[in-house]
């Protein structure tokens, strides 16, 4: 069923259509109106998702996964369970139970994501035994298996994991990381003995590959590295699967409650470790494609912008100026035509999802969901848009429906085409 709070009224469509057509930099759709949306669950419960740099949809584009538990605007405990599933939004948006889980938190869930490219494997991370670990089972046949570590992002092909120290970044970042196990360094700056992890999926073997103290030996133009206290945040692999990107974060006395962010991206081994934005305030990103990566940072040149930045290079190109103007969840739709993207809560508290087609830099919203103002810091619930494998279809977190938050699904086929 559409959302009509998201359907502009029809007395105003053709008046709107001519407005598009006629000035395409206002981002209105092709046909004068917001996209539909229906809402893919309902209460009892609260359902969510999660980072928007993760799969979601299986490959045919039908399921969807989600996240289900039964309270809102506190941190998690130790002992707070989630539920997982699948939807089936080919028949009545039916919820399929898959397991549940101990290692959670609420930006980025436990992340549950399908395996690339596998049709029907799905893993998670978990707790049990005093150790994060990850789960992976085949919905298909409901076989089932423990490795011995938790993950961040899986490799394209499906054979690696890489991770931080979960524990760790709770420590440093409520909110990000798990409760329910401490870190084992809790007063030691950069450690040597931990940082980020690769583990094999078929074997579960782990070893460390690039340690805390590997990236602050990296120079800072700033300084500030010696009194700070430094994590990892924020993994990706890039589309062919040779290097990733990761924030290397610190927080000393220089930075008070705030903290500073270098992006490196680094070989699968975890050498070769190239620091692509050095200015300290990277935020969120996504690769584009093997050799460039987008995201929202500072940079001399121009300021806050969007920027594309070409791997192991110091070149830069804004993208979206003038358009995307304002930090969001950024990806790429299939092709890489179009960005999905979206914005925090405005002043009227509407978070506010849109495509940027980036041949012409016109930009299309896809709607404005209210967030209450009890939505925020540690519990808020960001969007975190996620498209579809076939390009056709977006899902978001969002609590505008008066059921708290829940997913949203929204088709942007007439968008998109």
């Amino acid at each position: 069923m559409t959302d009509h709070k998201n359907v502009f009224p029809l007395a105003r469509r053709g008046f709107l259509k001519c407005l598009g057509a006629c000035f395409p930099g206002l981002g209105l759709t092709q046909n004068g109106e917001l996209p539909p949306v229906r809402a893919l669950t309902r209460g009892p419960g609260f359902h969510w998702f999660g980072y928007y740099d993760k799969l979601e949809f299986d490959p045919s584009s039908r399921y969807v996964l989600g996240m289900r538990v039964d309270f809102e605007h506190r941190s998690p405990k130790p002992d707070d369970v989630i539920q997982l599933g699948i939807i089936d939004t080919q028949d009545s948006d039916k919820w399929i139970g898959l397991g549940e889980s101990r290692a959670w938190c609420w930006q980025q869930g436990c992340m549950l994501q399908w395996v690339p490219g596998s049709k029907s494997e799905v893993i998670w991370n978990d707790r049990e035994a005093g150790r994060f670990v990850s789960r992976i089972v085949d919905v298909k046949t409901r076989k089932r298996r423990t490795l011995p570590g938790p993950i961040y992002t899986v490799s394209p092909d499906g054979r690696w994991a890489v991770t931080p120290n979960f524990a760790r970044l709770q420590d440093c970042r409520p909110g990000y990381g798990y409760v329910g196990i401490a870190d084992k360094n809790p007063n030691v700056r950069a450690p040597e003995d931990d940082g980020i992890w690769r583990m094999e999926l078929k074997t579960g073997k782990r070893e460390l590959i690039i340690p805390y103290a590997a990236a602050f030996r990296v120079p800072y133009e700033k300084g500030g590295l010696d009194e700070a206290k430094h994590w990892f945040n924020h993994l990706l692999w890039a589309p062919d699967g040779k290097r990733f990107v990761f924030l290397h974060r610190w927080r000393g006395p220089k930075q008070g409650r705030g903290f500073e962010t270098r992006m490196f991206t680094a070989g699968v081994d975890g050498k070769d470790m190239y620091v692509l934005d050095p200015y300290g305030k990277t935020s969120h990103f996504i690769w584009r494609d093997e050799k460039h990566v987008l995201a929202w940072s500072w940079h001399p040149s121009r300021g806050d912008r969007f920027y594309l930045y070409e791997d192991r290079t110091q070149n830069v190109e804004v993208v979206g100026e003038g358009v995307m103007t304002i930090n969001g969840h950024c990806t790429y739709l299939p092709g890489n035509q179009w960005i999905l993207n979206d914005t925090y809560p405005d002043k009227e508290r509407n978070q506010n999802p849109y495509l940027f087609h980036v041949a012409t830099g016109k930009r299309c919203p896809l709607g404005h969901f209210q967030s209450a103002k009890e939505y925020n810091g540690e519990w808020r619930c960001d969007l975190h848009p996620r498209f579809s494998p076939d390009g056709r279809k977006v899902v978001i977190d969002s609590p505008h429906g008066g059921e708290g938050r829940q997913l949203y699904l929204i088709d942007i086929s007439g968008i998109v085409g």
